[in-house]
């Protein structure tokens, strides 16, 4: 991630907008309701893995203690606050800027919020109450519930019990917010709908709304219904007063006009923003509250519910406390473990992968939770580590359909990004050009938007890096549908590469002379000086054409062009092992060129995600360059680099680092600090003031299973590294596995007692726990349930 200071952010206001769509591939337009369950089959309580807390999010620490909700396109960060509850409201496709493809003076692309542009808040909405001030009420509770997706807060006013609960239907495509109670109260109070670029808002008799465009010709609206039952509700100016209502229903609704299709700049002006949105609301509070939430549950429990785990017991007193005083716990008394706690850590991460990604556009920097319009880096979409990152998690934590919201992204940016790399790539300003006057295939910069654009500087590896992710997931689904979606993609990288690579000379150890095909100038993210062959290039193009590769042979198509480049890759540098330092060199050069404790680990690519550097595989100075190179960049760093150095750790078998790892993503944030914060977003510091960052919490969590399963195609290792805190014993099931597998698994004593695997379209695979091995052959749907013996 790049370091950098606070930007800021354009955006004008315009007229009442007509067009909306939706992001990604779900059109908003006007739907029939869905079937609707009778119940809603909620988890109960006593059972449910919750955050929970004793006051309510403060307004201005609403990035670190609202807690978040969202469909996969809406989302919004939640205050609870009896007396004036705040929603932060964000749609996905919130997007200023465009396409961005005016070179500056050194031939790089503009990175500032007029051309690059920003995700920002699109709405917020207040719903404040009369007499249910902080003297007023007692026993208050507020809690995130992961096992039912919903939010809550509770609280007593006299005799009366209240309850609010909050939650995004993806079904439904609405926020809904739910005021109750018993013990006869009443809810008296008012809606307030807020754009944040100046927009004015209409309220008649139950609903509020308003539309506008920002500068680059996004339109976008948003609109509120307000249902009372046993009292009254009007609309007062631009807000809608309900008065001595038993219950209250307030459902949101929001979008904009973006499209995935480049063809139509990214817009579709077909439709009536205003006229969506109050519709999608109308549908929604048409039918009863039970029904709402009941569609929402079953929805949300059909992912949900595909992977669960158990660490082992934690004692009556770690679950006594509030979710931010046991971080506090946890982390100054690092002697008590608590395993629910570490698993529930993990869970929060497939929240916000449910809530975040589904089929629209992919999370950004901040997934959908944002609580300005000028964030750091704009909440972009960073191609050396980031978004790919983000995505980590889905297929091994059992959420494989939440990845595709990233293939249909570069799927459907694919036609701009070849454009301006054909226009714009080799001008002689551009010091990452190909200086061999070739070119094809596509780039991207650093940062890209959702517009087609890209932004900083030049970023040759940024397709190659893409492109590993959307394989990873290919790994573990063997969709041959899904193969032949991304192939394009697949393909203009390897020609971009193809065309990239030049001839140089090296000298090999034992004096020997051999000509070897290396990057052109490039920087090795985000640090050192510019330089040919740098490792992370090189094991980038190892792998992407490893990739062509094997899609080639399962598509039966471009026999010719996988040849040539399976001559290509047999000729790349490949890194060795320093003898200065002992550790992988990361340029070709014996020395360190960069910040030794530096927080990105891109020479180490080709370990992880990647696989060309495996620990039963490779030899052992080539692993101890890995684990030399690990040591030096150390055991502190911003939460997505620690992350990143946990999953490393893992691979290399070292559980006790991994783990240490773990709990340091974990750790509070205090004082503008790195870490966690109470509503358990990662804080990445910038000395004054800390930014949300979603990757962290994707890749913490992504490292909790890489210590219980490590895979490949062909090989499935159970408990590769798994830390003495978690050994007593435990379970989880549901993880996916590279191959086409699906594994539950359980241990005691730091054994494997039980695994089965499930084929859910892989062939065969090689299971290994500790010294034990056992090929296995299952055809898609079967599944054999094993007992290791040791």
């Amino acid at each position: 991630m790049l370091e950098s200071s606070r930007r800021g952010f354009l955006g004008l206001t315009g007229a009442a907008a007509a067009g909306l769509a939706l992001s990604g591939a779900r059109p908003f337009t006007a739907h029939a309701a869905p079937a609707r369950p009778a119940d809603a089959a909620l988890v109960p309580d006593a059972k449910a893995t919750t955050l929970w807390y004793r006051t309510p999010a403060k307004e201005d620490q609403i990035i670190r203690e609202g807690l978040p909700i969202g469909n996969g396109r809406l989302g919004a960060l939640v205050s609870g606050n009896p007396v004036d509850d705040a929603l932060y409201l964000t749609d996905g496709s919130f997007w200023s800027g465009g396409r961005n493809d005016t070179l500056t003076s050194d031939g790089q692309l503009g990175y500032d919020a007029s051309g690059f542009g920003s995700f920002g808040v699109l709405a917020q909405v207040h719903v404040t109450l009369t007499g249910h001030g902080p003297e007023k009420y007692t026993d208050y509770r507020r809690q995130l519930d992961l096992s039912n997706g919903i939010v809550s807060a509770g609280y007593r006013i006299g005799k009366a019990q209240y309850r609010r609960e909050v939650y995004a239907s993806h079904p439904d495509d609405v926020v809904v917010l739910r005021l109750t109670q018993s013990g006869g109260g009443s809810h008296t109070g008012a809606v307030s709908l807020v754009g944040t670029h100046g927009e004015t808002t209409t309220a008649t008799g139950e609903r509020a709304s308003f539309a506008g465009s920002l500068a680059n010709g996004l339109r976008y609206a948003a609109a509120v219904t307000v249902l009372g039952s046993g009292g009254r509700v009007r609309a007062d100016g631009a807000k809608v007063i309900f008065e001595g209502c038993r219950e209250v229903l307030i459902v949101i609704c929001a979008g904009t006009d973006y499209s995935p299709d480049a063809a139509k700049d990214f817009r579709d002006p077909s439709t009536d923003p205003l006229a969506l949105a109050r519709t999608k609301v109308a549908e929604a509070a048409g039918v009863s509250a039970t029904k709402l939430l009941a569609t929402h549950v079953a929805d949300y429990r059909r992912l949900y519910d595909r992977m669960t785990i158990d660490l082992g017991p934690s004692s009556s007193v770690q679950r006594a406390l509030d979710s931010w005083s046991r971080l506090a716990v946890r982390y100054t008394d690092p002697t008590t473990v608590d395993p629910e706690l570490e698993a529930t850590y993990l869970q929060f991460g497939r929240y916000l992968t449910i809530t975040g990604s589904r089929d629209g556009l992919p999370m950004n920097l901040q997934g959908l939770w944002i609580h300005n319009n000028n964030p750091d880096w704009y909440a972009d979409y960073h191609t050396d580590i980031n978004i790919q990152m983000n995505y980590w998690l889905a297929d091994p934590a059992g959420l494989g359909e939440c990845a595709d919201a990233l293939a249909d992204y570069c799927v459907s940016q694919l036609p701009v990004w070849t454009d301006v790399t054909r226009r714009l790539y080799n001008d002689p300003k551009n010091r990452f050009r190909n200086s061999s006057g070739k070119l094809a295939g596509w780039a991207v910069a650093f940062s890209t938007n959702i517009h087609g654009g890209s932004g900083w500087a030049w970023h040759p590896s940024g397709n190659a890096w893409l492109c590993n992710s959307l394989w990873r997931h290919y790994e573990y689904s063997q969709d041959r549908a899904y193969l032949e979606k991304i192939y394009p993609v697949l393909r203009g990288a390897a020609e971009f590469w193809q065309a990239r690579l030049i001839p140089t000379t090296v000298t090999d150890p034992d004096g020997t002379s051999r000509d070897v095909l290396v990057d052109d100038n490039a920087w090795s993210p985000e640090h050192g000086p510019d330089a040919k062959g740098i490792t992370y290039a090189q094991e980038l193009a190892w792998d992407l054409f490893q990739q062509i590769k094997v899609a080639s042979e399962r598509l039966g198509r471009d026999a010719e062009f996988a040849a040539e480049l399976k001559e290509l890759q047999g000729r790349l540098y490949l890194p060795r092992v320093s003898p200065k330092t002992g550790w992988l060199e990361e340029w070709m050069s014996p020395e360190n060129l960069g910040e030794t404790t530096h927080r990105h680990l891109s020479p180490l690519i080709g370990f992880y995600p990647a696989d060309r550097i495996a620990f039963d595989t490779s030899p052992k100075e080539l692993l101890d360059g890995v684990r030399n190179l690990l040591l030096a960049r150390g055991m502190d760093s911003f939460g997505w680099a620690c992350a990143w150095r946990s999953l490393c750790w893992a691979r290399l078998k070292d559980a006790e680092r991994a783990y240490q790892l773990y709990l340091t993503v974990m750790r509070p944030s205090m004082n503008n600090g790195n870490g966690t914060s109470a509503n358990f977003f990662d804080m990445y510091s910038q000395g004054s003031y800390t930014i949300f960052q979603i990757d962290a919490n994707l890749g913490g969590a992504t490292a909790a299973l890489e210590m219980l399963l490590y895979s490949r195609p062909g090989v499935i290792e159970l408990l590769p590294a798994l830390p003495r805190a978690w050994a007593a014993q435990g379970s989880v099931t549901g993880v996916g596995a590279r191959g086409g597998f699906e594994v539950d698994l359980t241990w005691r004593d730091g054994k494997v007692s039980r695994a089965t695997v499930r084929s859910v379209g892989g062939t065969s695979t090689e299971v290994r726990a500790g010294t034990w091995t056992r090929q296995v052959t299952l055809r898609p749907g079967e599944e054999l349930t094993l007992t290791p013996a040791h």
